[in-house]
């Protein structure tokens, strides 16, 4: 199956919210979720279990949270945007994090985009729909 999005959470509660509100405006079809950064570099660069991917496309964008076991999000981001094939994956880091620095080394690092969750249930669900549909319907992506 073609991936369009991942999604990097680690937080079980947070992930299901998301899944949820893609659902919502039918843009979770395509979705896969992991549950670390260590996962997600194993998903983007096709290793471990998911050698079997070497042939499939990438993600049209992943949703990435920073604070995460193993591997932390920040270097999720450094290890996709210093790499050739992977560079023009759109990034949007999804956190709790307000932390200007995670934001300004985010940048840095070529995030496209960095949202802070908020913190109710209805703004979470609004933020995540519209998120979905500017990356996976509006945004024009490379082939």
């Amino acid at each position: 199956m073609e991936i369009e999005l991942l999604l990097v959470e680690d937080n079980m509660h947070d992930a299901e919210l998301t899944i949820r509100s893609l659902k919502k405006v039918n843009l979770a079809n395509k979705l896969h979720h992991v549950k670390d950064g260590a996962e997600a570099l194993d998903f983007i660069f096709n290793r471990g279990i998911y050698s079997d991917r070497i042939n499939q496309k990438s993600p049209k964008v992943i949703l990435l949270d920073i604070k995460m076991p193993k591997v932390d999000g920040i270097e999720v981001l450094r290890q996709i945007k210093n790499n050739e094939a992977t560079r023009s994956i759109p990034v949007v880091i999804m956190t709790s994090s307000k932390e200007e620095q995670d934001i300004i080394t985010s940048y840095k690092l070529g995030v496209n985009s960095y949202v802070v969750k908020p913190v109710n249930f209805e703004g979470f669900a609004t933020a995540v729909a519209e998120l979905g549909i500017y990356w996976l319907m509006n945004n024009q992506h490379p082939l």
